[in-house]
């Protein structure tokens, strides 16, 4: 099995049932310039698999939060 590690996601896309998500990785963060950013992958999810692993990440999250790792802040105001 191969493992992909990246820092973030670049853009979203909904085509015909399939959601596209391209991952990226940070090369270079400089003082008071936007972060070097490097595409590294596609993931492709059907709809139905983007809820089950939204559902999959928040019940890490919460797991996370009650065994101390995380602390959740409250959203910022707009």
């Amino acid at each position: 099995m191969q493992t992909i590690y990246a820092d973030g996601i670049a853009n979203m896309i909904l085509v015909d049932g399939v959601v596209r998500f391209d991952l990226v990785n940070v090369t270079s963060v400089e003082k008071d310039k936007e972060p070097n950013v490097r595409p590294n992958a596609t993931l492709a999810l059907s709809l139905p698999a983007l809820i089950r692993i939204q559902d999959q990440l928040g019940k890490m999250i919460d797991k996370m939060v009650q065994d101390g790792i995380l602390t959740k802040n409250p959203p910022p105001a707009n």
